[in-house]
């Protein structure tokens, strides 16, 4: 019930009526006024007049499962009982994988306003401190050829993107693969892990880790990592910026499955893509070479042009001049 009021609050343009809701839901006026003083409670600001009824002034920024399902606008994502909230976890990602084996239904996200335990890639950790950014993971279980899963974090990366600038007006580039930028610093990183057979995905999951409301980070991510606040100076409601990753996702997925491939989005991927035309450094476990990024192709490699030739990079570490502290 608590889902269906607060939707109807923010979709009024005014006050509703006690009683309308009350038609609505089909209880009564007392069950109504329990659960606004339940979100009142919870933090909401709900002015309330007599005749008039109840107006919604300022949402909690709370990552609850009836705030984030009031504001989705998802036609398989986040389900009914797709849709986990979680004051604290561990990871999002190992969260996901127990519900994948117990078996959760494709779309199932895993929200956390606090995680201890997250992982970013290569192991590195990637720990989300109360109340000031989003941890969530998506279970999918596509019917795709597993070599192209990896794909799959280049599709989440463009939706993060779009969803960040909508909402804080400012823009907001992509560092190949997985990282999200504003002003030169990661705010988002993304983790794409796999459960799969020679010839069929079990199921994918993938972490997105925003920092929305960080304003201070450990001394050896300080001159790397930043947050929506600290680059745009805007506070961002946490859940409606999760909704819009989804809403976003839902979108740029359903081009991906249409081709297995990144070749409906390289355009808008090339066009945000923070390496494109700069030089870049590639730590290849072969061999380490430099050399300018151009953009990526339908698989979802980094084309970079060497001096003698052009390279494809599909793994490995890819620093870009004037990102994260790479100057040489």
């Amino acid at each position: 019930m608590k889902t269906k009021i607060l939707k109807a609050l923010r979709e009024s343009e005014g006050y509703v009526s006690g009683q309308e809701l009350c038609n609505q839901l089909g209880v009564s006026r007392t069950a109504v006024w329990k659960v606004i003083k339940q979100l009142r409670e919870s933090g909401y600001e709900i002015e309330s007049v007599q005749n008039r009824g109840y107006r919604l002034r300022e949402a909690a920024d709370v990552l609850s499962r009836d705030e984030i399902q009031s504001l989705l606008n998802t036609r398989w994502i986040a389900g009914e009982n797709a849709l986990y909230c979680y004051s604290s976890i561990d990871s999002t990602n190992a969260r996901a994988k127990e519900l994948a084996e117990q078996g959760s239904p494709n779309g199932t996200l895993v929200v956390a306003d606090t995680q201890t335990a997250g992982k970013g890639r290569r192991g590195r950790s990637w720990q989300t401190p109360p109340g000031t950014g989003i941890a969530m993971t998506l279970l999918l279980k596509p019917d795709i050829n597993p070599n192209h899963a990896s794909m799959l974090t280049l599709v989440a990366a463009l939706a993060v993107c779009r969803a960040v600038s909508g909402q804080s007006g400012e823009q907001v580039l992509i560092k190949w693969p997985n990282d999200i930028v504003m002003n030169g610093r990661k705010i988002c990183g993304i983790l794409t892990e796999m459960n799969a057979q020679l010839d069929y995905i079990s199921y994918v999951v993938i972490g997105i880790g925003i920092n929305v409301h960080n304003q201070e980070f450990p001394d050896e991510l300080k001159d790397m990592a930043g947050s929506i606040l600290r680059e745009s100076g805007k506070r961002i409601h946490r859940a409606a910026l999760a909704a819009d990753v989804m809403r976003y996702f839902e979108e740029y997925y359903d081009v991906f499955l249409e081709t297995e491939d990144l070749s409906g989005l390289m355009a808008d991927y090339d066009r945000l893509l923070v390496n494109r035309g700069r030089e870049v450094s590639v730590l290849d476990p072969k061999e380490p070479f430099e050399g300018k990024a151009v953009g990526i192709t339908k698989n979802g490699e980094l084309i970079v042009d060497t001096w003698e030739s052009r390279r494809l990079v599909s793994s490995g570490e890819v620093s870009v001049r004037g990102i994260y502290g790479y100057v040489q």
